[in-house]
């Protein structure tokens, strides 16, 4: 079959790889009807995360149609349409039989791996290094999907694929953000990136009781579709001081809760961003936390962070201080995606939420150097590009 591969760092190519097979009785082969691009996706091929090899297929958000399962799948058959989880969850796990999936004590066959660095193993996530399990990934014509009767979900008739495809990362990923901040009625909450997962963070968060949201990004597409579409207020990065304007904005008490969707590449012109670069850069920083730090500032005296941007390793320079005197609850974790996707396809059945908008740009998979290399430069306005393998 076709797949997209890695072949180093921002070097991606089509090649040709064998087919997937079963390999477990709770497995499933699904031929690949739509994958997206993703930021995290980018730390990936920008080579700040570890344990890529030549070779590897990426992508993890995806959705298509079942063509073969194992044995000991009873949920899905042959020709269902399918939305998959990026995460791989057993589902009968300590974690996983508590909702917290992206913690599966089984599905990372590379424990020993993070272990070195985390302490403990993640779950697997399909394309995301040998650290995360190893397993390929969804920019190729056909995926193996392990534990699929627990990390698949039959698509309503009502969804299109294009809005199907954001069900497994950006909607979940935006959401478990906004639910984890334990909103209360009449709250503000504040969102650094108005990429795919911001502005589903932004959506999610009116959905569970916001009051205003204050969506932070300079792209100037990025900020218009979260007026548009999110209905958010905006601040552009590059022209305002941030902690100034969401103090101005929330009468000098800050945001009651502040959501990170950025991560370990986060960018502004200040002088720590430059030093976080260049540590970066020597080794001695795996990453920059410019939109962690400014989250820690701005969020009132008692509030909520929730991290939900891809951190890798280590930080410094971090206001602790200013954490641990302002009473702030720390909420983060890769997403559960599997715990929230069948609420989240009836908000969109249902109209209450939407995803395909989020499609800016669709290509052939042997466009697939192009696209990331479009979504890498967030040029022609771009905010997620899809592809059709």
């Amino acid at each position: 079959m076709k797949a997209l591969c890695y072949n180093g760092k921002y070097d991606l190519r089509v090649e040709r790889v064998p087919d997937p097979e079963i390999l477990n009785p709770r497995d499933a082969i699904i031929k690949v009807r739509k994958t997206a691009v993703c930021g995290s996706d980018l730390h990936l091929i920008n080579g700040y995360i570890p344990t890529m090899r030549e070779g590897d297929i990426i992508g993890h958000e995806f959705m298509g149609e079942v063509v073969e399962t194992g044995s000991g799948i009873t949920n899905l058959k042959k020709g269902d349409r399918v939305s998959v989880a990026a995460t791989i969850g057993c589902g009968h796990c300590t974690y996983c039989s508590t909702g917290s999936y992206s913690l599966c004590d089984n599905s990372n066959p590379n424990a020993f791996m993070p272990e070195k660095i985390m302490g403990d193993s993640p779950a697997a996530i399909f394309g995301y290094t040998h650290s995360f399990g190893g397993y390929a990934g969804s920019h190729a014509e056909y995926i193996r999907v392990p534990f699929a009767d627990v990390g698949m979900f039959k698509v309503d008739e009502r969804l299109t694929d294009e809005q199907a495809v954001f069900l497994g990362d950006a909607f979940p990923t935006g959401f478990m953000a906004a639910d984890m901040c334990g909103i209360q009625p009449g709250d503000t909450v504040a969102v650094w990136g108005c990429g795919g997962v911001g502005q589903m963070a932004i959506q999610s968060a009116f959905l569970l009781g916001a009051e205003r949201v204050i969506a932070i990004d300079r792209e100037p597409n990025r900020l218009e579709t979260a007026r548009r579409v999110g209905k958010a207020e905006t601040l552009d990065f590059s022209k305002v001081d941030v902690l100034e304007a969401l103090r101005e904005m929330t009468g000098g008490r800050g945001p009651d809760r502040c959501i990170d969707a950025v991560g370990l590449e986060s960018v502004d012109d200040s002088v720590q961003y430059y030093y976080d670069k260049a540590k970066q850069f020597a080794g001695l920083e795996i990453d920059r936390a410019i939109v962690l730090r400014q989250a820690i500032m701005a969020c009132r005296k008692g509030g909520t962070v929730s991290i939900v941007g891809v951190y890798a390793g280590f930080i410094d320079s971090m206001p602790m201080g200013a954490a641990m005197n302002k009473a702030l609850t720390f909420r983060m974790g890769q997403l559960h995606a599997q715990k929230y996707m069948p609420r989240l396809m009836e908000y969109v059945a249902n109209g209450q939420a939407d995803t395909g908008f989020l499609v800016t740009h669709r290509m052939s998979l042997d466009d697939g150097m192009k696209g990331y290399d479009l979504f890498s430069k967030r040029a022609d306005d771009v905010m997620r590009v899809v592809f059709t393998p």
